[in-house]
C-alpha cells in the first residue's frame, strides 16, 4: 500500500505546526466565553475556505459557542452514516500564561503552548487531514462531521446533548485527544463522576459556648476519611477530595462545610454502586446534616467489538508507514468519548499529538509524532466505509 501512495504530496510537519501554533497563540480558558470564542472565529474561518457547511450554535451559562463544520455531499464517496470528529477548543490554562510559564517556544522535539497538547493540536491535525485530501481531490470515505466543543475541560455540561445527538447519527467517532507514550490510542476511559457534600452543623463561640456548638468542618474531617476509603486500586476505583471549604471564624464553631469530589470508575457497574453510595451517605456524628448532590458526569467507556475493529483498522493504516500502532486498554481521563462509546458509537479516542505535561506550566508536543498523526487522521478520513 505505501509503495502506491509513494509519489502523493507528503504532508508537511513545518506547515502543520505553523497552524497548530495560530490556534494555541488564541488563549481560550473554559469559562473566558469571549476568548474561546476567538478560537471559534479563526477555526470556523478555515473550514468555510474548505467549503463546509457551517453551523455555529450560541453559547450558554457562560460559555462558548459549539462549532459544527460538515462536508458536502460532493466531498465524501458515499451519503450515509458518516464519521463523527471531536475536539475541543477550550484549555484549563488562564489567560496570560503564554507569556510567563507557557510560551511557546521549540526546544529539540518538543513544542510548549498552553493547550498545544490537550488539545489543539489535535483539533489542527483533523482539520488538516481533511484539507490535505481536499488539495489532492480526493473524497472522504463516509460524509464527516467536526464538532468542535467550546467547555470540555469542565465536563461538557452545553455540549454534551448536542454531542450525543451528533453521535447517534454517525457510524463512527474520532477523537482527537492527544496521544499517549508514543504510539498509542486511547480504546476505553473511565468513568468520570463529580460530588458535592454539604454538611450543616451549629455555630457557637468557640471560647465561651464551645460545647453548644456541632462543628461542621468535624464532620466533614470524618466524612472525608470515609471517602477517600473508598478507593479501591484494584477495581480501579479512584475517589479524591478535591475542595473544600468551610467556617467563618477561627473563634467560631462552624456551622457549614462544603467539598467537592472527584471519582472514577471502570465500569457501568461500579458508577451505580458508588453513586447510589454517595448520595445515601448519612451523618457519623451527632445533629449535624449531610447533603450530597451530584452523579456521574462522564459514563465509562469500555472497548466491545465495534471500537476492537476499528482500532484494528487504525493499526493497518500506521503499518503503512512501518509503525505499530499500540492502544491504552484503561485511561483514568475523561472526554467526550466518554458519551459517544457509551451510545455504542465505535470510537477510537487520543489520536492527537503526542506529548505530555496535559494541564502542566510544561505542557508540550513532539513534532516527530506530528506527520505519523496526521497520516493516521488522514486515511481513517479517506479509508473508513
Amino acid at each position: 500500500m505505501a509503495e502506491v501512495r509513494k509519489n502523493e504530496p507528503k504532508i508537511d510537519a513545518d506547515e502543520v505546526l505553523a497552524g497548530i501554533v495560530e490556534w494555541v497563540s488564541i488563549e481560550s480558558p473554559s469559562h473566558d466565553a469571549k476568548s474561546v470564542n476567538k478560537v471559534v472565529d479563526h477555526v470556523e474561518g478555515q473550514f468555510r475556505d474548505l467549503g463546509l457547511t457551517l453551523e455555529r450554535i450560541p453559547g450558554r451559562d457562560g460559555f462558548g459557542d459549539i462549532l459544527e463544520c460538515r462536508t458536502t455531499p460532493e466531498m465524501s464517496r458515499a451519503d450515509v452514516k458518516g464519521i463523527l470528529v471531536l475536539a475541543h477548543l477550550d484549555t484549563v490554562h488562564p489567560i496570560g500564561m503564554i507569556d510567563k510559564d507557557l510560551k511557546i517556544r521549540r526546544e529539540g522535539d518538543s513544542i510548549f503552548g498552553p493547550g498545544i497538547y490537550d488539545m489543539k493540536a489535535g483539533g489542527y491535525i483533523a482539520y488538516y487531514a481533511l484539507r490535505h485530501l481536499v488539495r489532492q481531490g480526493k473524497k472522504t470515505g463516509l460524509p464527516v462531521t467536526f464538532l468542535f466543543i467550546p467547555e470540555e475541560e469542565v465536563g461538557s455540561p452545553t455540549s454534551r446533548a448536542r454531542i450525543e445527538e451528533a453521535a447517534r447519527g454517525h457510524k463512527y467517532a474520532l477523537v482527537m485527544e492527544p496521544g499517549r507514550d508514543g504510539d498509542r490510542v486511547v480504546t476505553a476511559r473511565k468513568g468520570v463522576g463529580r460530588f458535592t457534600i454539604t454538611v450543616t452543623g451549629r455555630a457557637s463561640h468557640a471560647g465561651m459556648r464551645h460545647e453548644d456548638g456541632r462543628s461542621a468542618i468535624l464532620e466533614m474531617a470524618r466524612q472525608i476519611l470515609r471517602i477517600e476509603g473508598r478507593t479501591d486500586y484494584a477495581r480501579g476505583v479512584t475517589v479524591n477530595v478535591g475542595l473544600v471549604r468551610g467556617g467563618t471564624g477561627v473563634n467560631v464553631v462552624s456551622a457549614e462545610c462544603t467539598a467537592e469530589i472527584d471519582l472514577r470508575v471502570p465500569s457501568p457497574q461500579l458508577a451505580e454502586e458508588m453513586a447510589h453510595w454517595f448520595l445515601n451517605l448519612e451523618p457519623i456524628g451527632p445533629d449535624v446534616e449531610v447533603r450530597v448532590e451530584g452523579g456521574m458526569n462522564r459514563p465509562p467507556y469500555q472497548k466491545d467489538a465495534g471500537i476492537a475493529d476499528l482500532f484494528g483498522k487504525a493499526q493497518a493504516i500506521y503499518r503503512e508507514i512501518g509503525k505499530e500502532l499500540k492502544d491504552v486498554p484503561l485511561t483514568g481521563g475523561g472526554s467526550d468519548g466518554n458519551f459517544t462509546a457509551a451510545l455504542g458509537i465505535p470510537t477510537l479516542d487520543g489520536l492527537g499529538a503526542d506529548g505530555k505535561g496535559a494541564h502542566a506550566a510544561y505542557e508540550q508536543i513532539y513534532y516527530s509524532s506530528l506527520v505519523p498523526r496526521t497520516y493516521l487522521c488522514t486515511r481513517l478520513l479517506e479509508t473508513l466505509d
